[in-house]
């Protein structure tokens, strides 16, 4: 049986801290997915701050595009899957040249990967629409985007938590 839990929030939210609190105390081994790409040096400090946070006994898959295929490779038994994070993969996809309805469907089958692993699987996830309306066309793509993958993984979500300023609001 899969336990989903989809975090959100705005950016330093306390997301990502949030996610590995509760993968701290869920007892099974932790298996992270990170999907940051270090394209330039302030990228790079940001990913290896986030390498530090986590336990060292964590298991780190880093994969920007293929996520299924990451989390289908883990492992059976007991685990806590964390995905950190949904809004950069979003961003890998949509340049590497996918379509909205591939990018979607790819989400629906991350999903499904998840639910196939037994255990607690946690999603991180920025929630971008709560802003001004972007300026360009591709910027708006992005938003508009990712506020329909939100909704796609909150509605598959057993839980979801928004994050407001460090703290948690369950609202699912």
């Amino acid at each position: 049986m899969s336990n989903l839990i989809l975090v959100t929030g705005g950016v330093r939210s306390g997301k990502s801290s949030y996610a590995q609190t509760i993968a701290a105390v869920s007892g099974a081994k932790v298996f992270y997915i990170a999907t940051a790409q270090a394209l330039d040096d302030e990228m790079k400090r940001r990913i290896k701050s986030h390498r530090g946070s986590r336990a060292k006994s964590w298991v780190t898959v880093e994969e920007p595009v293929h996520l299924a295929r990451a989390i289908n490779a883990i492992p059976s038994g007991k685990k806590t899957i964390i995905l950190d994070c949904l809004t950069l993969f979003i961003s890998n996809l949509i340049h590497n040249g996918m379509s909205d309805p591939q990018i979607c469907a790819d989400v629906k089958n991350i999903v499904k990967a998840l639910r196939k692993k037994s255990g607690l699987s946690i999603i991180v996830t920025n929630e971008v629409g709560s802003g001004i309306v972007p300026d360009n066309k591709l910027a708006r793509r992005f938003r508009d985007l990712q506020g329909t993958v939100n909704q796609i993984t909150a509605k598959e979500a057993d839980r979801v938590c928004l994050l407001l300023s460090g703290i948690p609001v369950q609202i699912k």
